[in-house]
């Protein structure tokens, strides 16, 4: 099998970490293959901030809803959006002065430009995972970094058009981790449609997560809960951190349209 294919295959979340650090020169390889990830017509619409600071490493595992491992990697890449740069540079480029000669207002990034920005930040986030499993590298994404936007804004000190998109950790993976099964995913009749979408019927449903509900009938979650679908609205989509990242990302809305 092509080497590249079996790494994507086999790749699976290591939230547990051999007490090892990261060479200064497979740190670099990694780095030097991420900033050749695809990117919105050149612009390298993101940023990545490194956290080395253990007492910030310790601030991230309550502010990304209380995951002890984050502390005790090795390395921490936050992916920012990022359009502040370029916001910049238009003004240091004389935009402003253009716009008033030509009688037009200076336009400010909006949703459409954050969104291109989040494509960026994370095709290289993932960019950045594959590389380090090339080289032997576990990795864990914490999507945990949209909560919370007021504390890492001030503790990263974000500027307004910037957003921590996604967080990824990486670290040498434990024997038991390495030994670990890989979760299931959905079969791809599921997923893949062929140029138009399709929604699923309630036979195909029952198909697709027939594995997983065999658990929840197996295991009596709670009263009432008798389904995947339940148990998964309750634990994730409801869930208090769900909550909060909705919050999180209104305010910073709020922050980009100003």
């Amino acid at each position: 099998m092509n080497q590249t294919i079996e790494i994507l295959r086999k790749r699976k979340s290591v939230r547990e970490y051999e007490n090892r650090e990261v060479s200064a020169e497979v740190r670099a390889e990694i780095l030097n293959a991420t900033l050749r990830a695809p990117t919105a017509g050149n612009l390298t619409l993101y940023s990545i901030l490194e956290v080395t600071d253990q007492s910030l490493k310790d601030k991230l595992v309550t502010t990304c809803d209380s995951q002890p491992f984050i502390a005790t990697a090795p390395m921490v890449w936050i992916f920012l959006a990022d359009y502040q740069r370029w916001y910049d540079y238009f003004h240091v480029s004389g935009v402003e002065e253009l716009c008033a000669q030509q009688g037009i207002p200076m336009l400010k990034p909006e949703e459409g430009d954050l969104f291109l920005a989040c494509c960026d930040a994370l095709i290289a986030a993932q960019t950045a995972v594959v590389a380090a499993e090339a080289l032997g590298l576990g990795s864990c994404y914490i999507g945990d970094i949209i909560e919370n936007y007021e504390t890492h804004r001030d503790i990263f000190n974000l500027p307004p058009y910037t957003f921590p998109i996604g967080m990824v950790v990486f670290g040498y993976p434990t024997q038991t981790q390495k030994e670990r099964i890989q979760t299931p995913r959905f079969d791809q009749k599921f997923i893949v449609f062929e140029n138009q979408y399709r929604s699923l019927d309630r036979d195909e449903f029952n198909e697709m997560f027939f594995e997983r509900q065999k658990f929840i009938s197996k295991n009596k979650i709670a009263e009432g809960i008798d389904t995947f679908g339940k148990a998964t609205y309750l634990r994730k989509f409801s869930a208090e951190y769900s909550a909060e990242m909705r919050r999180s990302v209104r305010e910073m809305l709020k922050v980009w349209k100003k």
